[in-house]
């Protein structure tokens, strides 16, 4: 049984198959995504304002706090955040062991003490650590958000020490744009927090200076009319949040759930209970949007946000509230639109590239190797077809330096071909049958062949690995013309001599199976 030719030919189906929706530019089938620099899009600069994340990190350590406290009894007074620091006063001294302990766990802490009165500081690492992360945090957030939003293969990584490259392919509208800018720098950052009912009636009367004196936060509601004075320290904030989905309310308008994780939704129970009566504020990026009285202890860890939402707004609100707060703000530094004109001069030009190399080869093998070049050809053609295919079927997306790539692999791809065939030659010309010269051909090129495309391969992985964009488009293509070629040279051609091979042996017409002159002994 002929496998090697059985799957070739399985090979060639499912690469003209797969490839139909994208060169025919069907609606129906997976289709290749085109890259920014093909299509046209949109390409960002964005910087980190990563000194906002020490204070992110002060705010969460100053929850912990009151969190751990509250929860073992353990009283404390003057609670407050400060820039780069959070300080309270401890009220009974036998409680001293507990602080210290609670303070061992939480790492990266410099503590400052001066009676029982604590000053909890980062240490220099642990600022470095944060701003790193920060930025690590900002580019997987971004790009989760970019594939929710439900771009193809939108590029985002970091750039120098503190800045990331955005690039969006298919953005061309203006509304599209803001939409996309909106969702990539909204910072999403959920809190709940208590209002203070003691200073409620003098919102509009105290400054925020004197607010920050009382350990409270002046903010103002989504209405922009309202203003709520608020406990600085949050109950708890999004990074205990595991969910947000669009819901409707009781008039049909559009508000957001959200569900907690289990350390959250303890600190939503406990709070609620002990707190009912009072208002519980919910803050999305420093607004509130609703501060309702706790009627009861609310278990179960979810809750909601409202506040005249659009559907649309609803939507984009809960893909930043599920692909995470980012821990510092982006700004944009560079905005630059690329036109489809040079996405169509640059497929243009590629594919007079692709096509003309093509037909040189295609040529050059049938003339200097006769019918074996014909072989060469029908898996060069085939091997242009998986990539296609394989490309289409993982929805990847072809760039300029991609098409490069496919150029790249036509040659590469006939390689492996040149070397069999140079293999068989020479095995006819030094006088071995026609079935030996095959076999051996084979075996003897096999080496060869795999330690060229093997260390090509290494090659290619790597720069996907650690490349960028443009890079990674080429090193895909290549990537995938080196395996596409291995199976259809190695397999496939070999499948083909065997099958025609008794034809061959009859003709005895070494010239115009072979391309050489020698008569086989």
């Amino acid at each position: 049984m002929n496998y090697r030719l059985i799957i070739f030919i399985v090979a060639i189906i499912f690469g003209v198959v797969m490839s139909i929706p994208s060169l025919l530019q069907t609606e129906k089938g997976s289709k290749i995504t085109l890259g920014l620099d093909l299509q046209g899009g949109l390409h960002m600069l964005l910087g980190v304002k990563t000194e906002e994340a020490i204070k992110s990190k002060i705010k969460t350590i100053a929850s912990s706090i009151k969190f751990s406290t509250d929860d073992n009894d353990i009283i404390i007074d003057e609670l407050k955040i400060h820039d780069e620091f959070v300080s309270f006063e401890l009220l009974d001294a036998d409680e001293v062991v507990y602080i210290a302990k609670m303070l061992e766990e939480i790492p990266g802490l410099n503590v400052q003490k001066n009676g029982l009165k604590y000053e909890v500081f980062l240490t220099d690492e642990e600022k470095v650590s944060v701003k790193e992360y920060a930025i690590k945090q900002a580019v997987d957030t971004i790009r989760n958000r970019l594939d929710q939003f439900g771009l193809a293969e939108p590029t985002v990584a970091k750039q120098g020490e503190d800045k990331i490259l955005v690039e969006l392919p298919g953005i061309k509208t203006p509304e599209d744009e803001k939409r996309a800018r909106e969702l990539i720098a909204k910072p999403a950052y959920l809190q709940m927090m208590a209002v203070d009912e003691k200073r409620a009636d003098q919102v509009y009367t105290l400054s925020e200076a004197e607010a920050a004196e009382y350990g409270d936060v002046i903010l103002p509601d989504i209405n922009g009319i309202d203003k709520h004075i608020l406990k600085e320290v949050p109950i708890l904030d999004g990074s205990m949040l595991i969910d947000a989905r669009v819901a409707f309310d009781e008039s049909n308008q559009p508000i957001i759930n959200f569900t907690l994780n289990s350390e959250g939704a303890k600190i939503f129970g406990n709070f609620s209970g002990d707190n009912v009566g009072n208002r519980m504020a919910v803050v999305l990026d420093s607004i509130v949007y609703s501060a309702p009285v706790i009627r009861e202890r609310i278990g179960g860890g979810s809750g909601q946000i409202s506040g005249s939402f659009s559907i649309q707004e609803a939507h984009d609100v809960s893909i930043a509230l599920r692909s995470g707060a980012l821990l510092a703000p982006v700004v944009l530094l560079e905005k630059r639109s690329v036109g489809p004109s040079l996405g169509a001069d640059s497929i243009k030009a590629s594919l007079i590239a692709l096509v003309a190399g093509f037909l040189l080869v295609f040529f050059f093998m049938i003339f200097y190797y006769g019918y074996s070049g014909v072989i060469s050809d029908i898996a060069l053609i085939t091997n242009l077809f998986l990539i296609i295919a394989i490309m289409a079927m993982f929805g990847a997306t072809l760039t300029l330096p991609g098409m490069a790539g496919i150029v790249l692999t036509v040659g590469m791809a006939v390689d492996a071909n040149v070397i069999i065939n140079e293999r068989i030659r020479e095995l006819l010309k030094s006088g071995a049958t026609i079935k030996t010269a095959i076999e051996k051909g084979y075996a003897n090129a096999l080496t060869a062949i795999l330690d060229a495309n093997i260390t090509t391969l290494i090659a290619a992985v790597i720069l996907y690995a650690y490349g960028t964009g443009p890079i990674k488009g080429f090193s895909l293509t290549i990537s995938i013309g080196i395996l596409a070629s291995m199976l259809t040279a190695i397999l496939g051609t070999h499948g083909f001599y065997t099958f025609l091979y008794p034809r061959i042996n009859k003709s005895k017409n070494l010239r115009k199976w072979f391309g050489i002159r020698v008569k086989e002994k």
